[in-house]
C-alpha cells in the first residue's frame, strides 16, 4: 500500500490519538519521499492538535520544516516558535525561524533568533556545539553582506573556537581581516596552524598575500577541486558549427556599474560585425546605471540567467550555438564555474575578473601580454596565455570626468605633496604601509591620499600610522563617490602608489588615463604585474620597480623633483592621445585576430 493510499487511515488514527510519534515520522515520510509535502504537512497538523506526547516539539519542528518546503513561511514560522516554546532549549528551530525571516527580507530578525542562540546556548553540551556553531557562522555570513565587518568577524571568531576545522569559516575569516586591515592577517587562534590558515585562504584573498604564481595555482586548483564539478559531459559541439559570423559570448555577474564593465563596454561596441555576432549573459544586478545600458546596447543579444541553474544556462548558451565563450568573472564573487564546467562552448576563454590563474579546467585560454605573465612563469597557469602585442587590458575611451575638484573640498592641505593610492583597502598589506610611512617622513609636508572603504579599516589605519610616528592628519581619507568624480580626484593629486602583491587593475587604468603617474612595485604574478604592464605600454618603465626600497627611493625622488613628475605627467598626455595603451581600436583589432586565429 502506498503513502497516498493509507494517508485517510494515518490522519483518522492521529486524529483519534492514536498513532505513536514513531509512527508519524514514518507514515509522513513515506509522503515526503513520494512528493506528497502537503499531505504530510496535513498529518503532522493533524497529530500535534490531537497528541499529549512528549514528543510533541518534535513533531511541530518536523511541521514548520514540512509547510517551509511547501513555501508556507507563515505557517512555518508559527510551528517552529511553538516547538521551541515547549522546549525553550530546542536549538534547531530557532535556527530555522532565523533563515525563514532571511527569506523573507526581514534579516534583523533572522540575527535576533541566531544571537539567542549564541547568549543562550551552553556549548559544554556536545551536542549543542555544531548547532551554536552553525548560528555564529550565520550571524557572520548576514552581517558580511551587511557590510557590518567587525561584528561579522567578532562571530566568526567564536565559531572557530568551537570547530576550528572549518575550511569555508577561515575563508571569509580572512577576508573579512584583509578588508578591515587588522594585521597580521594569519594571527593565532586556538587549534588552527597557519598551514591550515594558508590552505584555507580564498584565491582572491591570496592576490594579497602572496605574489607566488605557483601558490596561487595550487590556490585556485585546490578551491575548484573542493567546490566545482569536473569531468561532466561536453555539451557544445567540439567541431563548431559552421556559422558565417563566429559567435562571440561574454558571461558575467558585473555588467553593471562595476570595473569590468568600465573597461570592457567599449570592447562590446567595437567588435567588427561582419566577423562578430556578440551575446551577453548576465547575472548582474538591475541597477539602472548608464552603463549598464550601454553593455545591453552593444550585444547583439543579451540574456538574464540569473534565474536559471548552472546546468540550464550552459543549455541556453549551448542553443546559442556559441563558438568562444569569454568569462568575465573567474574565481570572485558570483562566479558560475560549474556553468563553465557543462563546457557550452568549444572554446572558453578567462578574462579581466579574476587577476590570477582559475584553476578550472573547463578555461583554455587567458588574455594576457607578455610582461603580465612572462613565459617563463606560464607554467603556473591552468590556461594558455593568448598574448596580446600591446597590453593585456582594454580601456573605455568614452569614461566621463566630472569637475575637478579643490583641495579644500577633498579635505587636503593647500600646500604640500599628495601621495594618493585609491586601491580597496584589502590589498594594503602592512609591509607596503611600512613603505609608505618612509616616504611621508622622507617627504616632509605630504599626505597620503586614500580610499575610505570602511570605517574599520580607516581607524586601524591611523592608528598603525601612529605606531609608526606619522600623525593622523597626513592620512587623508576619500569616501566613495560617482565614477565621474572619482575619476577627477586624480587631476589633484601628485604620485599613486601602487599596492603589493595584489596591484591596481581597473584603477592604474584610471589614474594614467587621467594623467597620473603611477609608481608601482612589480612581482612575478599576474596580479603584482597588473600596473606594470600598463606603464610599459604607456613608455614609462622607470616607474616599474622591483623591490621596497627601490620603490621608496623613486617615491621620494619624484615627490622632490618637480621637474621629473612634469615630464612624466607629459608624456601621459601623449599616450592619452597617441599612445598604445588607450588605443582602443588597436586592441579590439588585435583581439579579433587572435580569436579568429584560435577558432580556425
Amino acid at each position: 500500500m502506498s503513502a497516498n493510499e493509507s494517508f485517510p487511515i494515518d490522519v483518522l488514527a492521529a486524529w483519534n490519538g492514536q498513532m505513536t510519534f514513531d509512527n508519524l515520522i514514518t507514515s509522513a515520510s513515506q509522503l515526503e519521499a513520494e512528493g506528497l509535502l502537503p499531505l504530510a504537512a496535513v498529518l503532522y497538523s493533524t497529530w500535534v492538535q490531537r497528541s499529549k506526547s512528549p514528543y510533541l516539539h518534535a513533531a511541530y519542528f518536523n511541521l514548520g520544516v514540512t509547510l517551509s518546503n511547501v513555501n508556507d513561511l507563515e505557517g512555518a514560522k508559527s510551528a517552529y516558535g511553538r516547538a521551541f516554546e515547549l522546549s525553550p532549549g530546542f536549538l534547531q528551530p530557532r535556527l530555522n525561524l532565523g533563515s525563514l525571516y532571511e527569506r523573507s527580507g526581514d534579516t534583523e530578525k533572522a540575527l535576533e533568533q541566531w544571537r539567542w542562540i549564541d547568549q543562550n546556548a551552553s556549548v559544554s553540551r556536545v551536542e549543542n556545539r555544531p548547532l551554536v556553531a552553525m548560528a555564529l557562522n550565520h550571524l557572520g555570513r548576514v552581517l558580511e553582506g551587511k557590510k557590518r565587518l567587525s561584528e561579522a568577524v567578532y562571530y566568526l571568531t567564536k565559531s572557530l573556537g568551537i570547530e576550528p576545522n572549518q575550511a569555508d569559516v577561515l575563508h571569509h575569516w580572512i577576508s573579512l581581516r584583509q578588508k578591515q586591515c587588522i594585521w597580521p592577517v594569519y594571527t593565532k587562534l586556538p587549534r588552527i596552524t597557519e598551514a591550515f590558515m594558508r590552505e584555507s585562504t580564498s584565491v582572491l584573498s591570496m592576490l594579497s598575500i602572496t605574489d607566488d604564481p605557483a601558490e596561487q595555482l595550487a590556490t585556485a586548483t585546490r578551491f575548484a577541486r573542493k567546490k566545482f564539478l569536473d569531468g561532466v559531459p561536453m555539451l557544445a559541439n567540439p567541431k563548431g558549427y559552421g556559422h558565417r559570423k563566429i559567435r562571440l559570448g561574454f558571461c558575467s555577474s558585473d555588467f553593471c556599474l562595476h570595473p569590468v564593465s568600465m573597461l570592457t563596454v567599449e570592447l562590446f561596441e567595437l567588435l567588427d560585425r561582419e566577423k562578430f555576432e556578440v551575446f551577453g549573459y548576465c547575472w548582474s544586478p538591475e541597477d539602472g546605471s548608464e552603463l549598464r545600458k550601454r553593455v545591453i546596447a552593444a550585444m547583439d543579444h543579451f540574456t538574464r540567467i540569473n534565474q536559471m541553474s548552472d546546468r540550464d544556462a550552459a543549455n541556453k548558451i549551448r542553443a546559442d550555438e556559441v563558438d568562444i565563450l569569454i568569462d568575465l568573472q573567474g574565481q570572485t564573487a558570483g562566479a558560475r564555474a560549474n556553468m563553465l564546467a557543462y563546457r557550452p562552448a568549444p572554446l572558453q576563454i578567462t578574462y579581466l575578473g579574476l587577476p590570477a590563474t582559475t584553476g578550472l579546467p573547463s578555461i583554455d585560454y587567458v588574455i594576457a601580454d607578455k610582461f603580465l605573465i612572462p613565459e617563463s612563469e606560464a607554467v603556473h597557469y591552468s590556461e594558455k596565455p593568448i598574448y596580446m602585442p600591446d597590453v593585456y587590458q582594454i580601456s573605455d575611451r568614452k569614461r566621463k570626468v566630472g569637475s575637478i575638484p579643490t583641495r579644500q573640498s577633498s579635505g587636503l592641505p593647500t600646500e604640500g605633496f599628495v601621495f594618493c593610492s585609491f586601491n580597496n583597502n584589502y590589498k594594503i598589506t602592512p609591509e607596503v604601509f611600512d613603505a609608505w610611512m618612509r616616504i611621508l617622513h622622507g617627504v616632509p609636508g605630504s599626505v597620503l591620499w586614500l580610499l575610505s572603504d570602511n570605517q574599520w579599516a580607516q581607524d586601524n589605519l591611523i592608528l598603525e600610522a601612529e605606531a609608526r610616528g606619522i600623525g593622523r592628519e597626513r592620512l587623508i581619507f576619500a569616501g566613495r563617490v560617482s565614477p565621474e568624480d572619482y575619476l577627477a580626484r586624480y587631476q589633484i593629486a601628485d604620485l599613486f602608489l601602487d599596492t603589493f602583491p595584489f596591484n591596481a587593475g581597473t584603477t592604474a587604468n584610471d589614474a594614467l588615463w587621467m594623467g597620473l603617474p603611477i609608481l608601482t612595485l612589480t612581482g612575478r604574478a599576474f596580479a603584482s604585474r597588473m600596473a606594470g604592464a600598463l606603464l610599459t605600454a604607456a613608455n614609462q618603465l622607470e616607474l616599474i620597480t622591483f623591490d621596497l626600497r627601490a620603490y621608496e627611493q623613486k617615491a621620494i625622488q619624484l615627490a622632490n623633483n618637480a621637474t621629473s613628475l612634469s615630464r612624466l605627467k607629459a608624456q601621459l598626455t601623449h599616450e592619452h592621445h597617441e599612445g598604445r595603451l588607450f588605443d582602443t581600436t588597436r586592441f579590439v583589432r588585435n583581439l579579433e585576430s587572435h580569436l579568429l586565429e584560435i577558432f580556425n
